[in-house]
């Protein structure tokens, strides 16, 4: 290694000895500071998704009621066993994502997968900060007649940011301490919603064929699309968590965390459209619930759950984007990332027919994970069987420099194939990547020195 690399190695593995707020950096984590139980209570609230809500809608229509509970249920078991699969190198080596990527696609190559990565959280970090600063808004309407939207969004969005500054030290108090009002308050929403269109409701739902067929396996990979983003970057998360869990309960802490809260949120999207006809979740609510105090309680968990869900999910993996990119640090690229977030013009995404764009969107992004998430997978385990080498990890100078052109050509060849047949994209493009990256990692010359 050289002299240069090694400065840059050492840089790179400073000050983890502590975990001070906000001391986050792209070196092995050493401290860990998530035991199962706060690591179970971060995914459980990280994960109020409103896009889920939004997916609900979505299949309006084409499944019924008990087709829709199983498809959720289906999407969440494939989301855990995702998740601790992609998960292992993150939680053994206590690597970032951008770190593990590297020795699939190169230092140059992982700008690639952190792009992909990166593109679809800053559009749901927007999405999901104008939903909160909606809800706050009809707060601030009923109770002080102060009806202004742009000012609670600008507000909202400075909130996030400061509050993501402070890593996942911040993160970890943030869901953990606000997971029980989450799970109180969407028990109460559900409840509102079937005592408010349960007579209209149980005569459609229940009765309707609905389809066991393209659509219902469309659907479940629609409720897995909105976490195949965190499929992707889970060892951002994995790192964070406390030695001397077996694979097997992992999967169970992450899909036991991620179900109740998918269940809840898209059974409501559901119910609601299918009975109003809307997707908005704040007209949803407004007229679901007629109870003033109730209402307020209702919308100030809505605007509280897209701080505890875009922290986790739709901050860190673009911020380490950046922080591998450019060299920056995590309070600066955290601010950076937040500010990105005002320019996807989000008041474009909840539009009286948002739910159907957002279901496009999820699968056509998820015929871009897809393929990555297949790369990772068959990269570590079958072509390093579960063993990687820490520094050739970073050096900048050794054989994982560059591009690994296996690695790019698999991935076009999964996204073609998840195009192809784009209800199912994240489930078409896996195969054809995986046997393709390994195809070529075994036979072609060029990519010979990224096998060592």
């Amino acid at each position: 290694m050289s002299a240069s690399t090694s400065a840059l190695a050492s840089e790179d593995r400073s000050d983890v000895g502590s975990k001070a707020l906000g001391a986050e950096s792209l070196a092995p984590q050493h401290t860990r500071i998530m035991g199962r139980g706060s690591y179970f209570l971060a995914w459980f609230g990280g994960c109020v998704s409103i896009g889920t809500f939004a997916m609900g809608s979505s299949v309006v229509g084409t499944l019924n009621l008990l087709q829709a509970t199983l498809a959720i249920a289906i999407g969440c078991f494939v989301i855990g066993i995702a998740l601790a699969i992609n998960g292992a190198a993150g939680y053994k080596y206590g690597i970032p994502f951008m770190v593990q990527a590297r020795s699939a696609f190169g230092f140059t190559g992982t700008r690639l997968p952190g792009l992909v990565r990166a593109v679809p959280a800053v559009v749901w970090y927007g999405f999901q900060s104008w939903i909160g600063a909606g809800a706050l808004n009809m707060v601030s309407a009923t109770l002080f007649g102060f009806d202004n939207l742009i000012f609670y969004f600008i507000t909202f969005q400075f909130l996030q940011i400061g509050l993501s500054v402070m890593g996942f030290q911040g993160i970890k108090w943030l869901e953990n301490i606000g997971s029980a009002f989450i799970l109180v308050s969407l028990m109460y929403m559900f409840y509102a919603t079937v005592q408010r269109y349960g007579d209209e409701l149980s005569a459609s739902l229940l009765t309707m064929e609905g389809s066991w067929g393209m659509p219902f396996w469309g659907a479940t990979m629609l409720f897995l699309g909105i976490y195949s983003t965190m499929m992707l970057n889970v060892s951002d998360y994995s790192r964070e968590h406390k030695k001397g869990t077996a694979q097997s309960l992992l999967t169970t802490i992450y899909a036991m965390s991620i179900l109740p809260c998918t269940l809840f949120m898209g059974l409501i999207g559901y119910m609601v459209s299918q009975a109003t006809g809307t997707a908005d979740p704040i007209q949803v609510f407004a007229n679901a619930v007629d109870n003033t105090p109730l209402l307020m309680t209702t919308l100030l968990f809505i605007a509280f759950a897209q701080v505890t869900t875009n922290v986790l999910n739709n901050v860190v993996p673009p911020t380490y984007v950046l922080m591998d990119v450019f060299k920056i640090k995590f309070s600066v690229a955290t601010v950076i990332v937040g500010l990105l977030a005002f320019a996807t013009f989000p008041w474009k995404l909840v539009q009286p027919g948002s739910a159907a764009g957002l279901q496009l969107f999820v699968q056509t992004y998820s015929a871009f994970l897809g393929p990555i998430f297949a790369i990772l997978v068959v990269d570590y385990y079958v072509i390093r069987r579960r063993t990687l080498d820490i520094d050739k990890l970073y050096d900048v100078n050794g054989p994982y420099q560059g591009v690994n052109l296996a690695a790019f050509i698999a991935t076009a060849i999964g996204i073609v194939a998840a195009l192809s047949f784009s209800a199912i994209s994240w489930y078409a493009s896996l195969i054809p990547a995986g046997v393709s990256y390994y195809l070529l990692m075994k036979y072609w010359a060029p990519c010979q020195r990224f096998s060592q």
